[in-house]
């Protein structure tokens, strides 16, 4: 920890993950400019143990349910001394977590969870499934608790001194400080860990109980073989979770689910033969991709596309692992017709897309046509003058192309 390398390794992560400023308003160019002014400062503070940690700036974001996720945003100093922790203590507690963790740990996925909890239904016959939500889970966490699990494994007072002294830096709203008697911001570089380490304790009680579970950060399954296990599972870890880890289960989001109709988990839902993409990240990726491909937008389709395909290649890499082969299909037909709308809008007239046609060998008459109709992007002309093929020969991703429906290794 005392070392100008280890601060300047994390500082180099910290940098990469980029991030907001926090309530000093420094942000990680302004550091970058003194930066070696900057580390040995904050080496200098840690060797005297003069370091003192900044209150966390508070941000709201907006919930795909309509609330709002409160966030805590450190200063760069700070992050870049809970990076430090983080480095130190990942390799001690991660090697020890439960093998059906996978939030949070470097060479861990989503899909790799996604791919458990699908082994569990299909391999193993546990299709009642206990679907566990936690409220505010990163807001509840217990700073007593926290200290007392990662001593377990680490003593060093230092360490543990700076761990609570970023527990309890408190929070500014505004203008206003709030003190943090619970909780470890979520937007701190090492809270996820912390959460890490506090929701080991479940997975290993849970472990002992012989609970087949998978977890990612917050998102809890449990995996039964019948409705009445499931229903003694979902006490169990419910005394667990509000009784011994003082944490609050969301009543209204937690339930006991069946493969038959469907387990939501991490964006898709897996049932007893097949895995689909919920619906409403499936509506919420069409939102984006209509702000994207309107034909007011102004640039021409070199831009638009420039803009789109990592989006679109973003989506699919997740999404491939459902079957979803005849969703992308769909998709990328209402895709094309879209783009086929940008570009009569930048034809601007009838003219251009005729000789479109003429140069494709097509013989006219042709029909003249309004080039700013969404109904046009679909005619047989439009279709003619560009073809699913051109699609390609510009660059567009073919998404209806990826092979979906493989899962990943869960190790």
């Amino acid at each position: 920890m005392l070392s100008l390398q280890a601060l300047y390794v994390a500082y180099k992560q910290v940098k990469n993950n980029r991030g907001a400023a926090g309530i000093d308003g420094q942000s990680i160019d302004d550091f970058t400019q003194n930066l070696e002014k900057e580390l040995n400062q904050l080496l200098l503070e840690l060797k005297e143990k003069r370091y003192q940690a900044q209150p966390v700036k508070r941000v709201e974001i907006d919930k795909d349910d309509g609330g709002k996720r409160l966030l805590g945003i450190p200063t760069v100093r700070d992050r870049i001394v809970q990076q430090c922790l983080s480095n130190i203590m990942t390799p001690i507690f991660d090697p020890q977590f439960h093998p059906s963790s996978y939030g949070y740990r470097v060479g861990r996925s989503c899909h790799q969870a996604i791919s458990k909890a699908t082994l569990f239904v299909r391999r193993h016959n546990k299709r009642h499934v206990v679907d566990m939500d936690l409220s505010k889970c990163f807001d509840m966490l217990n700073h007593d608790l926290i200290i007392k699990f990662v001593k377990k494994r680490i003593t060093d007072g230092s360490i543990l001194n700076l761990i609570e002294m970023f527990l309890k830096s408190g929070v500014m709203v505004g203008s206003t400080w709030q003190n943090s008697e619970l909780g470890s911001p979520q937007g701190g570089v090492i809270s996820p860990l912390l959460a890490n380490i506090y929701l080991d304790e479940f997975d290993q009680e849970m472990m002992k109980r012989k609970h087949r579970i998978v977890r990612y950060a917050d998102d809890i399954l449990i995996f039964c073989t019948s409705k009445s296990g499931a229903d003694n599972a979902l006490k169990v870890a419910s005394h667990i979770l509000e009784v011994t880890l003082k944490l609050k289960v969301n009543e209204r989001k937690t339930h006991i689910a069946h493969s038959d109709t469907g387990i939501k988990f991490l964006g898709v839902v897996i049932g007893s033969n097949y895995t689909r993409i919920q619906e409403k990240k499936l509506n919420a990726f069409k939102v984006k991709v209509k702000q994207m491909t309107k034909r007011n937008g102004g640039g021409n389709l070199a831009m638009v596309l420039k803009k789109l395909n990592p989006v679109l290649r973003g989506f699919v890499n997740y999404f491939k692992i459902a079957n979803i082969s005849s969703k992308l299909k769909g998709l990328a037909s209402w895709l094309r017709r879209r783009l086929r709308g940008v570009q009569l809008k930048l034809w601007k007239t009838p003219v251009k897309l005729h000789r479109r046609l003429k140069q494709l060998k097509y013989r006219p008459p042709f029909k003249f046509m309004k080039m700013k109709s969404w109904c046009n992007s679909g005619s047989p002309l439009a279709h003619y003058a560009m073809p699913n093929r051109w699609f390609q020969d510009i660059g567009l991703y073919q998404i209806d192309k990826v092979k979906t429906g493989v899962l990943a290794s869960y190790y």
